[in-house]
């Protein structure tokens, strides 16, 4: 049988075959199908088995009709098949060394030849071409026979004319073909072959690309006598050339345009410039005059690209020559023009050229000039790069030393002469700014850039370094030098421009920034192990950052000849700073005893304290008193305790800690998120001491109720701060803002708009200015009373006129005042608002951390009503996103980590009857709410009050859990829980849920309920089944179903419900089920559908389960009436609730009856067709015409339109012959009556709705 089927594919593929070829295996077949494909993998695969295949069975014409179909495929229609076809002719030809290459390449011109192939063909057989010789290059005997590499470069300058298709690969090929052969073959084959390529070399960039690559390679050859003979000149790059290099460097951009990429003639001709010694005519005369005719272009970016390119190929003089040219001024102009949106920007390129010549440049002094370089490219004074710049990571340390040295010698002494500025093109016509302005953001860009490089920790700077910033940006932020100090070196530098206050407060604002850069930075132990955690903020010998650059402020303090403050400290603030230091040198040597968290967060504290005195010494006196007597406090204490004395004062928790609290919320109300973080670390060390008074303080700031009371002081205070900064923010037009500030203000400024848009509103309505404004007209006799007439207009003469003028402005002058004086306070309104909501969230912090440290604490259930009230507010407040991101935290910390978490107070035998009292409130609170999504809260809420009430089972009490889940004793150990009360509780509340109509309520609290707390569960299950009855909708019963299904679902309630108890509980559950399912009448709206689903999901349940334990149930009542539903319910084939009907019936034995397929009767079909009037309305549908009384009735056109389509019937059929399964053959009917009816009656009623429109 096969071989009658191989010698019938034989005789029919014969005629479709040339002559001679053979009948190979289909193994052998599938390797070139497998080449065609466009997964890379396969083909690679087919190649290497077909290699595999041609070596083992070594048939002389299996491999001849593979070089064939290889050949053939190199000019595949499918793109992604012609590179798969030549690797494998180039791994044929490596593999068969007795295949001849001239054979091989006669074959490839022979089969694409592209005078002989047709038009539409010709690209196909162009790139067979080009991937034939790539295949013969690739074998690697190329250069054994020169005339082959003869032959590939001829048929490559033959392709090379259609650039449109191949675009420049013939040109590469050639260029690789050079590489690997040796100079005998070039001088002796190629070099005629190639004469009129290299002669024509400045005509196109791919031929002058040819010729630097043969230079490159085979200099002896082209020595200059013979380039003279070639192109009239011994070199290339000469001043008669520069024009002819110009054109062709102009066709390079243009082909790329903005593609990131450099044409590699342009790198070529830069290497060739450089080995001729005339780079500098090749820079200044080439790229500078010739790329950079136009404004801006391709030309413009490939200078710019070879720019970052020449970067690693320069000398340290052609270095700083090339980046203080023309070239580099034209780079900072396309920086600050391209920073328009929709504007092509090519300094990601710049940064990546620059990151990889720094990383790749040992050289300090080439990174240091090139650093200086592009530093010193500035507009107006402002550095064109950015001054967190990435590339300062890959710096040498001596080259970052050298370079920070740099920057603090231009910050002290500005040379504005050696930078190279500019301006743009519209700037130039406008008047200059001046200098003052220059140096300001020149210096507030060195500020930014120096922090930066503090901030980023993959940078290589020692710690001497880090210090010497710190130091320089402290100094100048809050000191001036009045004289030369060897112990201060601050103090030997001199300004030559002074700083202004502009410039002071970016160096305060920048110096704090810098504290935060120092608390984070990591500190580089190369010992510790790769999994350990690396300490922060601390220098190598475990002192802090910011403990050295508090004695450096003591240093500058206790030399007041020398230095001054720009703000000096008064007695009082200066007897506030040496107890910050005396108190810290305490704590330091206590900590040396025993080291702990508490005592370095008290350290941290103080010293940042210390450090905001010389920012806002009045604001931070009081903090640092109140802080001072807290830790005194705490440490007697803590003295007492230890001694044993005093035993009357242990009775309560110290004040200090309320202390405490109270300067932590007040720090908070500051702007700086290093402050913000301290805080948190301080408040986590001492929270085992916090006490409820302490929490309440806390609690009261977060009360939405007091928020107008409580939060004043601090809403002034920062709104000053705000103020401050915002005006700063104006001056500096191009600072970056802070986060915080800036997306306060966006989230603002459409409420400022719908405030403007009322007060315009109110301003119409004024009726104290319509009174004075008619006081105004009468006084002056210009209001027309209802005896005169509006025509008397010689009435005022032009003194009249001039007088009231002066009224009329005058009073309108004081109401615009009145009118922005509304405006302003609303605003300040507004921002208050704004930053009181700030101040909360930051507050949050202190509740998560002590959530997350004293979850076990008795205080904790403190936080459960005001966290509820919190979110109760919240949900009713505003649609703010600081609102919104305030109320989503606090309902995170509740739901997620206060009442999911595993660690909660199990020691609360005496606060059994407060418990069960906040129980009930929360219980009663949460049926009364409208809001299903607050009262979920306050159901979670109970149940982990629920929770703590219950506690865990002792641990002598345990019994090894079953393979089932628990013991028996611990799921019916409920603790200190009043079983009977909370009971009573739940059930009031699910009675409620399953007699209201609209119930905050859901069946997933139950549900949780349920599987949460067994005990509960059953005794609430008697109560869950009578609702399957009685529930007040069908939705309760339903819900009332899947209740009571999860309860029984539940291992642990069979459990407490087995024997007698479980059977009773079938019984009266089939009862009621039995009940409800005889009261279905019908099954049309969707709520009773699902009702009746979720009744028999539960029915399946109970006789599955029946039958398995062979319970002594009663299932024939519900099984009577299971049959009898389908006379009350119209069942479909398919749907959830017939699958789930007859599921049940299965377990009784009754399976689903089989619809067997009839073709419907065509007869009774066509009678049926007229009654559906496809198009048309149903006539109760149709509206009435009131002004024709004498209407037609309906069933005397009837017989007349049965009779039209049964005429016409016949010439129907013959169209709707191809639809399948018997499709009526008389439905054309119906719409030949509609076309004759849209013929007659609609164009009636059109016709009359115009006449009507016009009459109206």
């Amino acid at each position: 049988m096969s071989v009658e089927m191989v010698e019938l594919s034989v005789r029919s593929a014969e005629p479709l075959r040339p002559a001679g070829t053979l009948q190979q295996s289909r193994v052998f077949l599938d390797f070139f199908w497998d080449l065609a494909k466009p997964d890379q993998e396969v083909r690679l695969k087919a190649v290497e088995n077909l290699i595999l295949y041609l070596k083992s069975e070594n048939k002389a014409d299996e491999l001849e009709y593979t070089l064939k179909r290889l050949v053939d495929g190199l000019a595949h229609t499918r793109e992604v098949a012609r590179p798969g076809f030549s690797l494998a002719l180039g791994q044929v030809l490596i593999a068969f060394k007795d295949v001849s290459l001239q054979s091989t390449l006669d074959r490839i011109r022979n089969t694409h030849n592209l005078q002989a192939v047709k038009k539409k063909l010709a690209r196909n057989a162009m790139f067979g071409n080009l991937f034939g010789v790539l295949a013969v290059h690739q074998s690697g005997r190329l250069v054994k026979e020169p005339q082959v590499v003869l032959g590939c470069v001829q048929l490559l300058q033959s392709l090379s004319q259609h650039k449109q298709h191949l675009k420049d690969l013939p040109n590469k090929t050639m260029m690789d073909i050079l590489t690997e052969i040796p100079e005998e073959v070039f001088e002796e084959v190629l070099l005629g072959a190639l004469q009129t390529d290299l002669q024509s070399a400045f005509n196109t960039p791919e031929q002058l690309q040819l010729l630097l690559v043969a230079l490159q390679r085979f200099p002896h050859t082209l020595k200059p006598k013979k380039l003279k003979k070639l192109l009239g000149s011994s070199t290339i790059i000469n001043s008669d050339n520069i024009p002819k290099l110009i054109d062709v460097l102009k066709m390079a951009a243009v082909s790329v345009k903005k593609e990131p990429t450099l044409p590699g003639v342009a790198l070529d001709l830069l290497k060739l410039s450089l080995k001729e010694d005339s780079f500098q005519l090749f820079w200044d005369r080439a790229i500078t005059e010739g790329m950079f005719q136009e404004a801006s272009g391709p030309t413009n970016y490939l200078g710019f690209r070879l720019l970052g390119s020449a970067l690693p190929l320069l000398s340290l003089p052609q270095l700083k020559e090339v980046l203080s040219g023309e070239v580099m001024m034209r780079y900072g102009d396309h920086v600050v023009s391209a920073q328009k949106p929709d504007r092509f920007k090519l300094a990601p390129e710049m940064d990546t050229y620059m990151s990889d010549f720094l990383q790749a440049c040992q050289d300090s002094d080439k990174q240091l000039a090139v650093m200086v370089g592009f530093s010193s490219l500035t507009h107006n004074g402002y550095p064109v790069v950015p001054s967190m710049w990435r590339v300062v990571q890959h710096l040498q340390p001596a080259a970052l030393r050298s370079y920070v040295e740099w920057l603090r010698n231009m910050f002290l002494q500005p040379q504005m002469d050696r930078l190279l500025d500019f301006s743009t093109r519209r700037e130039k016509g406008q008047q200059q700014e001046p200098k003052g302005n220059a140096v300001f953001r020149l210096r507030k860009w060195i500020v930014a850039r120096l922090v930066s490089i503090i901030d980023n920790n993959q940078a290589k700077k020692q710690e001497d370094l880090i210090m010497d910033v710190s130091r320089f940006v402290f100094f100048h932020a809050f000191f001036s030098t009045k004289k030369a100090s060897s112990d201060i070196a601050e103090t030997n530098s001199k300004l030559s421009v002074p700083l202004d206050d502009k410039t002071r407060e970016v160096l305060v604002d920048s110096f704090f920034g810098l504290l935060m850069s120092l608390h984070r930075i990591l500190l580089s132990d190369d010992s510790a192990a790769v999994n350990q955690k690396r300490v922060q903020g601390v220098t190598s010998d475990g002192t802090m950052w910011i403990y050295h650059l508090v004695q450096y402020a003591q240093l500058l303090l206790d030399h007041p000849k020398h230095v001054q403050s720009v703000r000096p400290l008064s007695p009082e603030q200066r007897q506030a700073w040496d107890g910050m230091l005396e108190s810290v040198e305490n704590l330091k040597k206590k900590a040396k005893k025993g080291a702990t968290a508490e005592s370095g967060a008290f350290q941290q504290l103080f010293l940042l304290v210390g450090m905001h005195l010389f920012k806002a010494p009045d604001e931070l006196l009081d903090i640092m008193k109140d802080l001072q007597s807290c830790l005194d406090k705490a440490q007697e204490k803590k003295a007492k305790k230890k001694k044993k004395q005093a035993t009357e004062q242990q009775e309560e928790e110290p004040e200090w800690v309320e202390v405490m609290v109270d300067i932590l919320l007040s720090l908070l109300s500051q702007q700086s998120r290093h402050i913000r973080q301290v805080c948190k670390a301080v408040f986590s060390s001492i929270c085992p001491h916090v006490t409820a008074a302490a929490l309440t303080a806390i609690l009261d700031v977060l009360d939405p109720e007091r928020e107008d009371e409580e939060d004043g002081a601090v809403v002034v205070t920062d709104d000053a701060v705000v103020k401050k900064k915002k005006k700063k923010d104006d001056e500096e037009h191009d600072e970056e803002m802070e986060s915080d500030e800036s997306d306060g203000s966006d989230d603002d400024s459409d409420e400022d708009k719908a405030m403007e848009e009322e007060d315009e509103k109110e301003e119409v309505v004024d009726q104290n200015f319509r009174t004075e404004l008619m006081k105004v007209l009468q006084k002056q006799n210009a209001l027309a009373t209802k005896e005169e007439d509006a025509s008397s207009d010689e009435d005022l003469d032009d003194e009249a006129m001039m007088a009231l003028d002066k009224s009329l402005s005058a009073l309108f002058s004081e109401q615009k005042k009145k009118v922005q004086a509304k405006k302003d306070e609303k605003t300040k309104l507004q921002k208050e608002r704004t930053l009181v909501r700030g101040f909360r969230i930051k507050v949050l912090d202190l509740i998560e951390v002590f959530v997350a440290r004293q979850a076990s604490s008795p205080l904790i259930l403190g936080l459960v009503e005001p966290l509820l009230n919190i979110i109760n507010r919240g949900m009713s407040s505003g649609s703010e996103q600081q609102e919104q991101d305030f109320l989503r935290r606090a309902a995170d910390i509740f739901r997620n980590q206060l009442c999911r978490s595993k660690v909660y107070c199990r020691t609360v035998a005496d606060r059994q009857g407060e418990l069960h009292d906040l129980l009930d409130k929360l219980m009663g609170k949460a049926q009364k709410l409208n809001d299903s999504s607050v009262c979920l809260y306050y159901f979670s809420a109970s149940l982990y009050v629920v929770k703590v009430l219950r506690g865990a089972p002792p641990a002598e009490n345990r019994e090894a859990p079953t393979a089932d889940g628990a013991a028996a004793s611990d799921l019916r150990f409920m603790g200190n829980v009043d079983v009977d009360r909370v009971s009573g509780l739940f059930r009031d509340a699910l009675n409620s849920f399953m007699s209201r109509r609209k119930s905050p309520l859901t069946t997933q609290m139950f549900t949780d309920l349920f599987s949460r707390f067994p005990v509960l569960c059953v005794n609430l299950l008697d109560t869950a089944v009578q609702h399957i009855t009685s529930g007040i909708r069908e939705h309760q019963q339903g819900q009332a179903c899947v209740l009571v299904l999860r309860a029984m679902q539940s291992r642990d309630v069979q459990k407490l419900l087995s024997g007698k108890k479980w059977t009773k509980l079938c019984e009266n559950v089939l009862e009621h089920l039995a009940e409800s399912l005889g009261q279905v009448s019908g099954a049309e709206s969707k709520v009773t559908k699902d009702k009746v689903v979720m009744m028999l999901e539960l029915c399946q349940f109970l006789v599955k389960h029946v039958h398995q334990q062979k319970l002594s149930v009663n299932l024939d009542p519900l099984q009577g009436v299971l049959q009898s539903l389908t006379s009350a319910v119209e069942f479909r084939k398919t749907g959830k609730l017939e699958d789930n009907y007859w599921a049940v019936m299965k377990h009784f034995g009754v399976m689903k009856p089989k619809v067997e397929k009839t073709k419907p009767d065509q007869e009774t079909e066509t009678e049926m067709v007229p009654k559906k009037k496809k198009g048309f309305l149903p006539e109760t549908k149709k509206r009435k015409k009131r002004n024709k009384p004498d209407l037609e009735p309906a069933s005397k056109n009837k017989p007349e339109e049965e009779k039209e389509p049964a005429k016409k019937k016949p010439k129907k059929k013959t169209k709707q012959k191809r639809a399948a399964d018997g499709a009526a053959a008389s439905q054309p009917g119906p719409a030949k009556k509609s076309r004759t009816q849209s013929d007659s009656k609609p164009g009636k009623k059109k016709k009359k709705k115009t006449e009507q429109r016009k009459g109206e």
